[in-house]
Parts: structure tokens; C-alpha cells; sequence
């Protein structure tokens, strides 16, 4: 993915979306876009009535390179994957244990 301007807002980002094909932004996926110093994020996602933006910003560092491009050109990434990125983790490869999870409704 190219840098893209951070002055961009739910409209804009929405648009980009669109413009990539066989992609929706109200899919239920969350689009991350990055600022050309990877200082700034920001995330999209369609939660069902309305779009939610969030953004961050790094007072210091930058963000990591996350992932290969699929054939698609899109980095793919799973919460967890996602919620290191935000915190400044570096993952590694880590073994988890099956555990009873109950599903959420």
C-alpha cells in the first residue's frame, strides 16, 4: 500500500477503497492507511450505521512494516497482528494453547 495523505477523512478513505477492486469499505474489514513518515495511521471499518475513523499519531518512532503484499496488493492481518502494531510490538513466533473460547453474540 502507498502512503497516503493524512488530510483525507471517512469520505476520502472510503473512496480509495472503493477504487480497489473487488474491496467495499463497508465489508466489516478495517483499512489501515499510513502517512508517507509512517508517523500517523489511521483505520477504517464499517460498524453497521456508520463508519468509525481512528487515528494515531506517534509523538516518537514510527510505525513498523507489517506484512507481504497478497497477490492483491493488500497486507492482510489478524486483531492481534494489529493491536501489536499499535502498541510498538515486534511479534515473534509464539505458540498459543487451545483454550474454550465461548462465541460472542
Amino acid at each position: 500500500q502507498q502512503p497516503v495523505s493524512m488530510r483525507y477523512g471517512i469520505r476520502g478513505l472510503t473512496q480509495m477503497v472503493w477504487s480497489w477492486k473487488g474491496h467495499s469499505p463497508a465489508s466489516g474489514d478495517v483499512y489501515v492507511f499510513f502517512s508517507k513518515d509512517r508517523k500517523t495511521m489511521k483505520a477504517l471499518k464499517w460498524d453497521g450505521d456508520g463508519f468509525l475513523m481512528y487515528t494515531k499519531r506517534l509523538s516518537q518512532g514510527r510505525f513498523r512494516e507489517v506484512l507481504k503484499k497478497g497477490d492483491d496488493g493488500v497486507r492482510r492481518l489478524q486483531w492481534d497482528d494489529f493491536y501489536m502494531l499499535m502498541r510498538g510490538l515486534t511479534p515473534v513466533k509464539v505458540t498459543v494453547e487451545n483454550r474454550f473460547r465461548m462465541a460472542v453474540k
